[in-house]
């Protein structure tokens, strides 16, 4: 029996600015989604998917995007024209959104229990005790544990993966006939993001919500979709079952977007000659101490004996779940924050110890990149000026370190005027390219780059990786990659370390790591990934792959 249709837009326009004939964002595509089916909208970042999500939602920003043609009907009902207080009702009622970022989604200041309440509160006439038994219902069905606990819990006090299934909870506590996902699993490790996979389908099934999932992560795709629809810039390429798609696409741009994709398989590892330590830390253990309400004092041990060496020219790979310690002892690397105990040696010198006056002319020696380049770079300075201002704190002339950016901002593929203009003026992939020309501008050993490429779409990813393996081979610079993503750990690392609670539980050439891990942990790791049982770039099944 064919299921009733639950979404369906009919050639949407969506324009920029108030005055119509401007340039369009979304340019007359259709789609159309049915009762418990998942229709996965994938594309680059600016192709469009976001704000058809925004448009069906009715959120988008007044003025600044506005429809200019076509149909979206819900359930029937047309939404374009509906009001903006059937909007409101037809939220949460009808439609749901769960967004990328739960930690800005949710107020920082009310606990979680009390924000699912809301939508309660707004949208039923039940009295108290029957939204709370319904919210710890919907909270138990999400998994989530000690749910009385969380239900008076506050957002920064849940994981990640929490936090997602309290939006989870919040999008379906009124049974939505259709829910719209936008990149809920990026910023997830794989163990979270195949959990919050199984929750979305199990929710579906139970419920006969229709799901709309935007994405750039084919592997999510992979393990999701039962049609997928291909965007770029505000245009569908093409659409069709899940397997049609990634067997046999049809169009030019979506085989470069599933070619892009990073392969489980460990690329052939670089020869190693005997380079020198560049880093090396021994016995490394960070523990926070946190005090209650009631003054009893709790110890958190967030890292204990780290022991690891990165040699010259060579890529050292940490990868675990959220929680397990990776950013942590990347912070103590670089001294953002202070180890409480082990050595941190840079080139030879201990500087786990100096205090911060001693720590400024080691701080050349070893920089970082953020997962984060907007926020990471300062919106009020140049391009040019940001990367010239390290070496000119360090006694280089101004005229010399502009020079030097130039030089950079040619180095990782960015035109000459990029000196002159402002991050906000940029792309994601190129603002990770500035924050990685800031980096090297003080011409460090060691770069640390913790989770600098799981916010890119595939696309950009790869040319960042390729970008960060020339600068390797051209400069001999070290790196220390931190992720989640086990994919991009296979195609840039030469050795790998597995962390759990605070621990090191296996380590070794990449090669060996990945193709034959020792330890139960990182068995589970690789079957969490998402996607693991096909071979993108040649649009095949795994098992095809082996067997030719």
């Amino acid at each position: 029996m064919t299921h009733p249709i639950v979404l369906d837009i009919e050639d949407l326009v969506v324009g920029l600015g108030p005055k119509p004939g401007g340039p369009r964002v979304i340019d007359g595509i259709s789609l159309r989604l049915r009762e418990a089916e998942t229709l996965c909208l994938v594309g680059e970042s600016g192709s469009g998917k976001s704000v058809t999500s925004l448009t069906v939602m009715g959120l988008l920003p007044k003025r600044a995007l506005v429809p200019g043609g076509g149909r979206v009907r819900l359930v029937g009902e047309e939404v374009l024209q509906a009001s903006d207080r059937r909007l409101r009702q037809l939220r949460a009622t009808t439609m749901a959104m769960i967004f990328q970022e739960p930690m800005t989604a949710l107020n920082p200041v009310v606990p979680v229990g009390r924000q699912i309440d809301e939508v309660l509160r707004a949208h039923t006439k039940l009295d108290a005790r029957e939204r709370r038994r319904r919210i710890l219902a919907m909270m138990e069905q999400v998994h989530l544990p000690d749910v009385e606990r969380i239900f008076a819990s506050y957002p920064h006090r849940l994981s990640g993966g929490q936090r997602q299934r309290i939006m989870i909870a919040m999008a379906l506590i009124l049974e939505p006939k259709l829910l719209i996902a936008d990149e809920p699993t990026t910023a997830l490790d794989v163990t979270t993001q195949k959990q919050i996979l199984t929750l979305i389908r199990e929710l579906q099934e139970n419920q006969g919500t229709a799901v709309l999932f935007i994405t750039h992560d084919m592997g999510v795709v992979a393990e999701i979709a039962d049609r997928v629809a291909v965007m770029r810039h505000g245009r569908l390429v093409e659409s069709g079952p899940l397997d049609a798609i990634l067997r046999e696409p049809a169009q030019d741009y979506t085989r470069h977007l599933l070619s892009a994709v990073p392969s489980l398989v460990p690329r052939p590892p670089r020869p190693d000659a005997g380079a020198p330590v560049v880093l090396e830390t021994t016995g490394l253990g960070k523990v926070y101490r946190e005090r209650s309400a009631f003054g009893r004092a709790r110890e958190v041990a967030a890292a204990k004996d780290v022991t690891l060496t990165l040699r010259k020219g060579r890529t050292l790979g940490i990868v675990g779940e959220s929680g397990s310690g990776k950013s942590t002892v990347a912070r103590c690397i670089v001294r953002l924050v202070d180890p409480s105990s082990g050595a941190i040696r840079v080139a030879g010198d201990d500087i786990s110890g100096l205090s911060r006056g001693a720590l400024r002319p080691h701080r050349k020696r070893i920089q970082m990149i953020f997962q984060d380049p907007y926020r990471s770079l300062n919106p009020r300075l140049t391009v040019g000026e940001t990367i010239a201002e390290g070496p000119v704190n360090f006694g280089v002339a101004r005229e010399d370190a502009l020079a030097r950016a130039r030089e950079l901002l040619k180095l990782v593929d960015l035109p000459p005027d990029a000196v002159t203009r402002y991050p906000h003026q940029f792309s994601g992939g190129q603002r990770q390219r500035i924050a990685i020309a800031r980096a090297l501008a003080m011409e460090p050993d060691v770069l640390v780059a913790d989770e600098a490429v799981s916010a890119l779409d595939v696309s950009v990813q790869a040319q960042v990786l390729a970008l960060l393996d020339e600068i390797q081979q051209r400069l001999g610079i070290a790196l220390l990659f931190i992720t989640h993503d086990l994919r991009v750990a296979a195609q840039i690392c030469d050795d790998v370390v597995v962390m759990q609670h605070g621990r090191i539980v296996e380590q070794g050439p990449a090669q060996e790591v990945l193709t034959r891990p020792r330890q139960a942990y990182t068995r589970q790791l690789f079957e969490a990934a998402p996607g693991r049982d096909w071979d993108f770039a040649h649009f095949r099944p795994v098992s095809a792959a082996v067997a030719s």
